[in-house]
Parts: C-alpha cells; structure tokens; sequence
C-alpha cells in the first residue's frame, strides 16, 4: 500500500482513500478528495512536515497524517 509520506521529492500519486476519519474529514474541508493529484513539493529538514501539491492547492502534513493518505 503506497501513502503520501513515501512519496520521494518531485513524484506523484492519485489519493484513493483515507484510513483515519478525523483526517479525512480535514482533508475534505481543504478541499483534497479522492482522485486529485498529490506531488511532493519537499520534506522539511528532519522529515517533517512534508509539503505536497494537492490538485491546484498547496498543503503540509505531518509524517503521521500523511501515511493515512492512500495512493493509487
């Protein structure tokens, strides 16, 4: 299962589900949904936060929301 924490700088993945409610809900808010496109811009000096590119948005996630993001 590939999530968005291990995305490598420059590569992309499609988000396909969420596995924490709580976090799902707060992407949704932000407007990341099933199907956008998600880039990782750059991880932070010590790994976190990570910051992505979600569709047109950019937005930073810990390490640990960021592994409940699943990709395709």
């Amino acid at each position: 299962m590939k999530t968005a924490a291990s995305l490598k700088k420059g590569e992309k993945g499609i988000i396909e589900r969420f596995l924490d409610e709580a976090l799902s809900a707060k992407c949704l808010e932000m407007g990341c949904l099933p199907g956008y496109p998600v880039k990782l811009i750059r991880k932070a000096p010590f790994g976190c936060p990570l910051y992505f590119k979600i569709g047109k948005n950019y937005l930073a996630l810990r390490e640990e929301e960021a592994l409940n993001v699943v990709l395709k």
